[in-house]
């Protein structure tokens, strides 16, 4: 076990594809809660955003564990395919579960890193009672300029193929999503988690956009972050504690 508060770097090996470094987050009250959190295709584990919301939902109980994936270690841009992506995040989970084998555990990422988890937990032949719940920061419905509106409250004419996997769970999902995001705001995203399984969230960022950035004049953006933090700490406190 970590001392609460201590921000602690570690690996984990993807077997022969190499390893990806991590760092692990302690609560400092911890509540039986593990967030696995992946970053986005853009940015590090290091980024503000990433170290920020990680210290948040630590100061709330949430023991969180990011890491990157495979392309930024080596020092690249391009992501790299998806089953590599998927055998990043299956290692990790693999290794947070080693560490923390009593807590409810919920997977999932900022943009990119989000849909990656989803995927992963959509592919296992059969669920793990370990894992309580999915978390999406700005999820990436559809790429910029390519997303269908529709009437908010109706239901989408076609599910994006992004959202199809979704659909086929049995797992409380929680979306923080801004108003504007490009790659898909409330007026799209709202109708598909009405369809999904299990009882769901979805937290809009009013005038937000994929970052969960809002513009000076509507609101300061550590006050947002806060209340995600806030959200996500509700959502996992009804999806399932440590039992």
């Amino acid at each position: 076990m970590i001392a609460a508060g201590v921000e602690t770097g570690f690996t984990v090996d993807v077997g022969a594809l190499g390893t990806v470094p991590a760092t692990a987050y302690a609560a400092a009250d911890p509540t039986g809660i593990t967030f696995l959190f992946a970053p986005g295709a853009g940015a590090p584990r290091t980024h503000p955003f990433m170290v920020g919301m990680s210290r948040l939902l630590a100061a709330r109980g949430v023991d969180v564990v990011t890491f990157d994936f495979l392309y930024a270690t080596a020092g690249r841009r391009m992501p790299d395919p998806a089953g590599k992506l998927e055998a990043a995040y299956s290692a990790m989970i693999g290794a947070v579960r080693a560490r923390s084998p009593l807590d409810a555990l919920f997977v999932g990422g900022k943009s990119m890193g989000g849909r990656i988890a989803s995927q992963v937990v959509a592919a296992m032949s059969t669920p793990t009672s370990a894992i309580r719940g999915l978390i999406f920061l700005g999820y990436p419905l559809s790429p910029p300029g390519k997303a269908t509106s529709t009437p908010k409250g109706r239901p989408p004419r076609a599910v994006p193929e992004r959202f199809r996997h979704l659909l086929g769970l049995s797992l409380p999902m929680f979306f923080a999503q801004g108003e504007r995001d490009p790659f898909g705001g409330e007026r799209e995203l709202a109708p598909l988690v009405a369809r999904l399984r299990m009882r769901s969230v979805l937290h809009v960022v009013e005038h937000g956009d994929h970052s969960l950035h809002v513009p000076r004049r509507f609101g300061v953006d550590a006050e947002i972050h806060a209340a995600v933090a806030d959200a996500i700490v509700a959502f996992c406190n009804k999806a399932g504690r440590r039992r």
